[in-house]
């Protein structure tokens, strides 16, 4: 198990260096200058000489990204453009919030689209199951940003129940912060909860058919018994699924962020592509591709360790 470990390891390590060379190749080929956010309309050609000097902006694109690489290798991700304060620190912030609400959205999502699939799988084909269905097609089919604005209009703004934007100011108690995060969390969870549903019930139904659950069955074993074996088989796939959701949801949030006014990653993301702050922009896409990447490798390892079928060599 270690060795398959170190070799699951070793191979994330190309991938990070690949992450990052697009990520850099990517901010650095979109159109206009980044400084553009903290160059006065009249700013002297000696100024703009001296600022892309300090950011590094006059050397060659190898050199920069080298550079950098070296420097986000040693935990330095650069300065922020717009406010002159250490990437690092910005984007850890970020990550903070947006790692309690996808963890928050993973939750809802798996419990829900669970107990809807396993309920959808061992009454397949019946009402129940495609009542079950067709809610998770239109979980996954429903834009995420237009649901939000429904739930601040219903929930916020006509019921007057939940906080519509915001993330407090931090002195509320556990409970109190838990407010603001129930509608972002309950709109990203959509999805997950979708996906998981339909996965797990495909993972049920195929499950009960099988030959072993025939001979349970047989024997007289109870329908918790049942269950409970049908779980254990279910279980590996359906947590891969949920794994990987929340790291789409780590890294993919920046609309209902926006929405809900919740300074996570995505919002974060979306501030730097408008101010073109560059070393912001490049330091959270690379740290959430890193924290995909771990999550990723965790997965694995799990699944692997969950489920016997899968070779370790």
């Amino acid at each position: 198990m270690l060795a398959y470990l170190a070799r699951r390891v070793a191979y994330t390590i190309p991938i990070l260096f690949g992450v990052a060379l697009v990520c850099f190749a990517l901010v650095h080929i979109a159109p206009g200058d980044p400084l553009v956010s903290v160059l006065p309309p009249d700013a002297s050609a000696e100024l703009q000489a001296m600022l892309r000097t300090l950011y590094g902006f006059d050397r060659s694109y190898p050199e920069q990204f080298g550079r950098w690489l070296w420097r986000a290798a040693h935990g330095d991700l650069g300065t922020s453009i717009a406010t002159g304060r250490p990437v690092t620190d910005e984007v850890f912030k970020a990550v903070g919030y947006t790692l309690r609400l996808s963890i928050l959205a993973t939750l809802i999502g798996f419990f829900f689209g669970s107990l809807f699939g396993f309920v959808a799988g061992y009454y397949r084909d019946s009402f129940i199951d495609k009542a079950a269905s067709a809610l998770s097609v239109l979980g996954v089919s429903v834009p995420h940003y237009w649901l939000g604005m429904v739930l601040v209009i219903i929930f916020a703004a006509i019921l007057g129940w939940l906080p519509p934007t915001g993330a407090g100011s931090g002195n509320e108690g556990f409970f109190g912060s838990l407010r603001f995060m129930i509608l972002p969390a309950v709109t990203m969870s959509v999805i997950p909860m979708g996906i998981v549903a339909r996965t797990v019930r495909a993972l049920v139904a195929d499950i009960l058919a099988q030959e072993f659950v025939i001979g349970l069955r047989a024997k007289g074993l109870t329908d918790w018994g049942v269950f409970k074996h049908v779980v254990k088989n279910a279980a590996p796939t359906a947590l891969a699924v949920m794994g990987l959701q929340l790291g789409y949801l780590l890294g993919g949030s920046i609309l209902i962020e926006t929405v809900f006014s919740w300074p996570g990653t995505g919002f974060l993301l979306n501030a730097a592509i408008f101010q073109r702050d560059l070393p912001l922009l490049q330091g959270t896409i690379l740290v959430l591709a890193l924290f995909f990447v771990i999550l990723n490798l965790l997965v694995d390892v799990v699944q692997t360790a969950l489920d016997p079928r899968i070779q370790r060599s």
